[in-house]
């Protein structure tokens, strides 16, 4: 399984949700050297109503995964923000909503990768040898 994760704030633009994922995608066509298959997006419950999130998930027909903060506390991730770590205790919301969402076993295959205006970050994460076309 493959999940988008994305951390974002209150007002974050749709173009930057777009921009990040548009670059997450392009990074895991470069992994893969073929078209990436997603099956889910996912981000901290209390952002899984935003506009811009709802909106992407719409365009790709892909169903938000809506992470309780509560679980993202301690979860490893290979990036780390010193204010996401102070305030959730992990490194990167895109990163641990979209480790959380794909299920146990998964590992990060694209980075957080920030949108330029910072209010947006996308990863992807994937659970080896179950990916759903």
């Amino acid at each position: 399984m493959r999940v988008v994760g994305f951390g974002l704030r209150p007002h974050a633009p749709r173009n930057a949700l777009e921009q990040v994922l548009a670059r997450v995608l392009d990074a895991a066509r470069a992994h893969d050297g073929k078209p990436p298959v997603l099956n889910a997006m996912a981000t901290l419950a209390r952002r899984a109503e935003h506009p811009a999130l709802r909106y992407l998930a719409q365009a790709y027909a892909l169903p938000v995964i809506a992470v309780d903060e509560a679980r993202v506390a301690g979860v490893a991730t290979p990036t780390r923000s010193a204010r996401i770590e102070a305030l959730f205790a992990t490194g990167s919301i895109a990163e641990a909503t979209a480790l959380l969402a794909a299920g146990e076993g998964a590992r990060i295959i694209v980075s957080r990768i920030v949108s330029p205006d910072g209010t947006a970050s996308a990863a992807m994460a994937e659970t080896e040898g179950f990916i759903r076309a």
